[in-house]
């Protein structure tokens, strides 16, 4: 049964190598959240291959999966970044950047050649990522008195709530989340507790 409040991802950065008539693909699969950290992943790889003659990447991010970029970083267009990208939707994996950094080993390739490179060398980082499957969570910030506590807790600990900010003033704030196939039935039980309110 597919459940529409889940997606897989890796675990940590992956590594795989392809080799073609002497051209050297080098596969990285790096877990992200926002395509704001393409940048400073691009320069450090830039840095540590700057022999390499090229850097194509493809993102794919958000839990829903409509997030999505390539680049084919001086290659022929379409042999790279779409394959990379390709290989990233045909396993489902989302919140991923995958950069294959290629050393041109004198041979041309043409283009089924690069397709399939950068293909399988997506592959191989793949082959060796830890693949780990992940709920969509959204967050409510609760606030309460503190004399309902314990009610509210009962709830966070049945319904297997995070908390990841409170304060206790007059009243308790928590930001908590739940996840997103839960939401409703949870939202239910914390309006019965009495003067509780919530925004999402």
């Amino acid at each position: 049964m597919l459940f529409d409040d889940t997606y897989k991802t890796i675990a940590k950065v992956s590594e795989g190598v392809f080799r073609d008539k002497g051209s050297r693909f080098i596969a990285y699969l790096y877990p992200i959240k926002s395509d704001e950290e393409i940048k400073n992943i691009i320069a450090e790889l830039k840095a540590l291959h700057p022999k390499a003659r090229h850097h194509c990447w493809a993102i794919r991010i958000g839990p829903d999966r409509t997030v999505f970029r390539i680049n084919d970083d001086g290659e022929p267009s379409g042999t790279a970044g779409r394959p990379i990208l390709n290989t990233l939707l045909s396993l489902d994996l989302t919140n991923v950047l995958a950069v294959v950094v290629r050393y041109f080993g004198g041979t041309l390739l043409g283009v089924p050649g690069l397709i399939n490179a950068y293909k399988c060398a997506t592959l191989e980082a793949i082959n060796q990522a830890i693949i780990i499957e992940k709920t969509i969570d959204l967050t409510f910030t609760i606030e309460f008195g503190h004399p309902v506590m314990n009610e509210v807790m009962k709830v966070i600990k049945d319904e297997n709530l995070k908390i990841f900010n409170q304060s206790f003033d007059l009243n308790c704030c928590f930001d908590i989340e739940i996840r997103k196939s839960q939401v409703n039935k949870v939202l239910e039980r914390l309006e019965k507790i009495e003067g509780l309110k919530w925004k999402g």
